[in-house]
Parts: structure tokens; C-alpha cells; sequence
């Protein structure tokens, strides 16, 4: 899985190429400057010690022959002020190479996880409802956020200090065995024990990272629902619970999060440890060596070149193991991003499917069956034909299905088993989009973009003139409070923002639809949050919108659908009852019910 993953993330450095190649270049040039200054340095002190320098053995010949032109001699360029020099050189180009490696190493991260957030939001997009009902929120907001973050900071990491890693390692072994094998070796032999030690702890810190990844989205997803139902809460005085609920996650998160923390911080002591043998060891070959031949097999330049380069050797594995820490964690939250991205998609629209350009509004139920869950089936063979520009009602008691069959029509969620028909065309023959454009709808949870009021309106018609929209606000009654409005029209409004009450919010969510007027409509409780005295001035305006229009009425208030052509009375899944306002009373049945004990003194 883990292979898998780093595998993903590397295809994604595909669009960065180029980029990758000049932070390369970067590093080694950088890792290659940074190599040089030991050697400078070593010549320095054999100067002092008037012992046979680095130079005079044609390390430097290369570059006396490319400075000859500029009148320096080899001796001036073996002196210690020109020593001085070309290491304050060196350091400064250093610095330089490594601000534009981190440039390019930014571009890439950051540029990788917006591609990788972008197709999570697009997978979002595409996601059945069933996956979007079945999992918090939070949790799905975590991984497009907080983990790709902590993507972003394993990347940066693992581009920085990875590669200059890897390439210290290969030159300073490279050098150091050009210098003195025998002492190299010693240096070798140590090295796999420090590997080992990484890795066993590494492998230990995986598993912690990803509970802490998982924890720290169920903590998101509870202050998500905490914030999301404030008013609730304080409502019903259950602040308290609330507090003690996102206590114990954080507890937990505390611990997981201690042991991933404690586990991976000893990575770098351990290493370290290892390290420092190796130093140890150079130090104690390199003077013995030293002292018996007397400076002849190793000069005093070479072993305080030698002991920089052992250190500058090391080094890079106690940043690697830092890197690979760090790593863990980012592959463990790419991988929650990755599962997102490789969710199941709805059903795609079938290649030959009907675009339904301008429906005429015959709707037929043969046969449906459904259920949420396989075990427990909600509609049963249910059977419904409605002609062009009836207006049907749809009541009964709460969680009879009546919102289910208006998520079918939509093609929210599929059928179990049957078929719904759009003019004679199966709904699953139909793609989504054309049969979602000739259908309007109200529902009951409101939701205004962050936006302007007119932008809000003119939602599903974009085009719409100025005076359309204020015709269409003025139509259900909502260009009174608008004009009230700091802004007017301009206003800017949000999907949380408290100025507007649930009522002018279910307002402007009617206004959208009476200015887009499709040929079919489905009005959800269009007017559940609304007063008596608006919702009547409303009704009439309505009447005139359903004129022609096939419609499903969605209702609890049975007051306001008793002029539809076909009222529907569902029971457990079933469409126990059918017929007119005044049958169902003469019927005494269930609608009778109902609507008698909303009257009742």
C-alpha cells in the first residue's frame, strides 16, 4: 500500500519535469561546492604546517590551468589569502544554488498538491449521494484540507533535504576513498548499522501516524458538527455532553499522537548515536595513521579533511531519517487523500444516452423498488402515471419515502429495480444534467452561495436581465426585504450568514426557480420556514407558475395542496391512498386523518 502510494505521488511529478531537473542540477552543484570547502581548508592548515598541500598534488590543477589566462600563478593560487577567498566564493554561490533549489522545490510541493486537491474537489463533485450521506463531513473536509497540507510539508522535506542528502552521501564517499580507502572502509562498514536503526523505527512509526491522521479527522468532523448545530446545542443544553464528547477525541488524539511524536523523535538520537561511532572511529584510525608514518600516509590537512568529510557523511543521514519521519506521515494522509480520489463516481451517463432538450412533463413509475440498505427495503413495486401539467401531491407521515421518491426522479440515487420514465424514456436513459435542467427545485434545506443576492437568483439562469430577477423576487414576494438589504440586490450573502432569516433564504431559493421556470417543478416544503400570511400570497403565485407545469408537491401543511390535481398518500414505502382532496376526506381513510388533526381544536 505504501509503495502504491509513493508511486501515485511520483506520477504526479510528471507536469514538473523540468522543474525537478534544475533542482537537481541545483543540488549537485550545491552538494559539490559544499564538498570543496574541506579540501580548501585542509590545504589551509598544510600551508600552516608547511607540509605538502592538496594542491601541489593536482587537485587544484584543473583550476590554476583555467586562471592562468588571468595572470595567477599556480603559487598565488596555493596561498592562504586565496584560500580565504575561494571558500568565501564557494559559500556564496552555495547559498545562492540553494535558494533557487528550494524555489523549484516549492513550485513542485505546492504545485503537486493543488493537482491533488483539485481532483479530490473534483471526485467530490462526481460522488453518488449515498457516499456523501455516508460519511461526516468533516472527515471528507479533513482530507482535502489537513492532509494535503501535511502532504505539502512531507514533500518540501523530502525535495530540500533528500536529495542534498543522497548527494553528500555519494561524493563524501566518492572523496574519501580517493583520499585513503582503508580509512573509507571503517566508515562503510558502520554505515548500514545507523540504516537499520531508521528503518526498524520508521516501520514502528507508520501504523501511529495513521491512527493519528484518522483521529484527528474524527476531530475535525466533530467540531465540523459542533459549529455546524451551535444553536442546537445551546438549545438544548448540551454543551456540557459536547465538550466531554470532543475531550475524549482530543484525549485520544493526545496519546496517538504522543506515541507517533515520541517514536519517531527517536529516529535522530539513535542515528546520531551511530554517527558519532563512525566519527569516533575515523578519529581514532586517522591520528594512529598519522602519528606512526609520521604525516608521510596521512598529513594533518588530510585527516582534518577526512574527520569533516566523516562528519559531513553522516550528517545526511540523521536529515533522512528526519525526512523519512515526516514522510510517513505524508504518505499516510496522501493515502486518505488518494482513497477519496479513487471513491466509486456515480453511474455514468450511458454513451448513447438522450439529451432531453425541452421535456413535456409526462412522469411514470413502473414497478420501483428501493432501498437505502439491502436488508431493509423502503419502496416496494411502486407504480405512478402522471400526465403533462398535473400538480401532484406527495404527504404522509414523516419517513414514509416521500422525499426518497422525489431523489429518484432526480436521479439522486437510482432504482432498486424498475423504472422511472421522463416522456416515455427511462430517467437511466437519460443523462443526468438535461434531466436535471427541465426540473426546479425548492426544498425545504435552503442554500444561498456566498455571493450576491441577484447572483443568487439568477443561479440556474445566469443570463437573466435585471429586471428579470426583480421580476422574479417580486413574484414570491421577496423584493420587499431585499430592497431592505444594506446593498440592495448587491448585497453580499453567504450559506452561513445569520442576517437573513431561514423564511427570506427559502424566499430567494423560490425567486431562483420562478426565474428559470423549467417544465417540471418539485417544491420540497417550498414554504415550511415561511409565515401564513406570505405563504398565501405565494400560493397564488405558484398556481400560475404550475399552470402547464408537471409538479410534485412535497407537504406537510395540507391546507395549501388542496387544489392539486392528484394527492398521494404514502405509508412505509407505499402509496396507500390516491385521489383528489375531496375523495380522500369522503374516503376516511388515512388522508382523512391526517389533514383533521391539523384542524383539530
Amino acid at each position: 500500500m505504501k509503495t502504491k502510494t509513493i508511486l501515485r505521488v511520483l506520477k504526479y511529478l510528471e507536469h514538473y519535469r523540468l522543474l525537478l531537473a534544475l533542482s537537481l542540477l541545483f543540488a549537485a552543484a550545491s552538494v559539490a561546492l559544499t564538498l570543496s570547502i574541506p579540501v580548501l581548508t585542509g590545504d589551509a592548515i598544510d600551508l600552516l604546517a608547511g607540509e605538502q598541500t592538496f594542491s601541489e598534488r593536482a587537485v587544484f590543477g584543473l583550476l590554476a590551468r583555467l586562471v592562468a589566462p588571468m595572470g595567477i600563478t599556480h603559487e598565488q593560487l596555493n596561498s592562504i589569502p586565496a584560500i580565504l577567498i575561494l571558500i568565501c566564493i564557494a559559500i556564496g554561490i552555495t547559498a545562492l544554488l540553494q535558494w533557487l533549489m528550494n524555489v523549484c522545490n516549492n513550485r513542485i510541493a505546492f504545485g503537486i498538491v493543488r493537482r491533488l486537491r483539485q481532483d479530490a474537489f473534483e471526485r467530490i463533485q462526481t460522488l453518488p449521494l449515498s457516499y456523501l450521506d455516508a460519511h461526516p463531513v468533516g472527515d471528507t473536509v479533513s482530507r482535502v484540507i489537513s492532509d494535503a497540507d501535511a502532504v505539502t510539508d512531507g514533500l518540501l522535506l523530502g525535495f530540500s533535504q533528500f536529495f542534498t542528502g543522497i548527494l553528500t552521501i555519494l561524493g563524501t564517499l566518492l572523496i574519501m576513498f580517493s583520499v585513503h580507502p582503508g580509512i573509507a572502509l571503517v566508515v562503510v562498514l558502520v554505515t548500514p548499522l545507523s540504516l537499520f536503526v531508521a528503518a526498524f523505527i520508521t516501520k514502528k512509526t507508520h501504523t501511529y501516524f495513521q491512527n493519528q491522521s484518522r483521529t484527528r479527522a474524527e476531530q475535525t468532523a466533530i467540531v465540523d458538527e459542533m459549529i455546524g448545530n451551535h444553536k442546537l446545542v445551546t438549545a438544548f443544553n448540551r454543551a456540557d455532553e459536547a465538550v466531554a464528547d470532543f475531550d475524549r477525541v482530543n484525549d485520544r488524539l493526545a496519546k496517538i499522537s504522543l506515541k507517533a511524536t515520541f517514536f519517531s523523535s527517536l529516529t535522530n538520537p539513535s542515528t546520531r548515536f551511530v554517527n558519532n561511532l563512525v566519527y569516533a572511529g575515523v578519529v581514532l584510525v586517522g591520528a594512529l595513521m598519522a602519528i606512526a608514518t609520521g604525516g608521510a600516509a596521512l598529513s594533518v590537512g588530510q585527516l582534518s579533511c577526512f574527520l569533516s568529510y566523516a562528519n559531513q557523511y553522516t550528517k545526511p543521514f540523521n536529515e533522512i531519517s528526519g525526512v523519512i519521519t515526516e514522510l510517513q506521515n505524508a504518505l499516510t494522509c496522501a493515502g486518505r487523500l488518494f482513497e477519496l480520489i479513487d471513491e466509486q463516481s456515480e453511474t455514468p451517463d450511458a454513451p448513447d444516452a438522450l439529451i432531453l432538450e425541452e421535456a413535456r412533463g409526462e412522469v411514470a413509475f413502473d414497478s420501483v423498488s428501493f432501498s437505502y440498505v439491502p436488508e431493509r427495503p423502503l419502496i416496494k413495486d411502486l407504480s405512478l402515471s402522471v400526465k403533462q401539467g398535473q400538480r401532484v401531491a406527495i404527504v404522509g407521515p414523516t419517513g414514509c419515502g416521500k422525499t426518497t421518491l422525489i431523489n429518484l426522479l432526480m436521479r439522486f440515487y437510482d432504482t432498486t429495480k424498475g423504472d422511472i420514465l421522463v416522456d416515455g424514456t427511462p430517467t437511466r436513459d437519460i443523462t443526468r444534467n438535461s434531466l436535471r435542467q427541465n426540473v426546479g427545485m425548492v426544498l425545504q434545506d435552503t442554500h444561498l452561495a456566498h455571493d450576491t443576492v441577484r447572483a443568487n437568483i439568477a443561479l440556474g439562469h445566469p443570463d437573466a436581465t435585471d429586471e428579470q430577477i426583480v421580476a422574479a423576487a417580486k413574484a414570491c414576494h421577496a423584493h420587499s426585504f431585499i430592497k431592505r438589504l444594506p446593498k440592495g440586490y448587491d448585497t453580499v450573502i453567504g450559506g452561513d450568514n445569520d442576517t437573513l432569516s431561514q423564511g427570506q433564504r427559502q424566499l430567494l431559493c423560490i425567486a431562483r426557480v420562478m426565474l428559470r421556470l423549467p417544465p417540471m417543478l418539485i417544491l420540497d416544503e417550498a414554504t415550511s420556514s415561511i409565515d401564513t400570511r406570505t405563504e398565501q400570497k405565494i400560493q397564488s403565485a405558484f398556481a400560475q407558475m404550475m399552470k402547464g407545469r408537471t409538479s410534485f408537491i412535497v407537504a406537510h401543511r395540507l391546507s395549501t395542496i388542496k387544489q392539486c390535481d392528484l394527492i398521494l398518500v404514502m405509508q412505509d414505502g407505499d402509496i396507500v391512498e390516491r385521489g383528489t382532496h375531496d375523495s380522500l376526506l369522503a374516503a376516511d381513510g388515512l388522508y382523512a386523518k391526517l389533514y383533521h388533526s391539523q384542524f383539530e381544536e
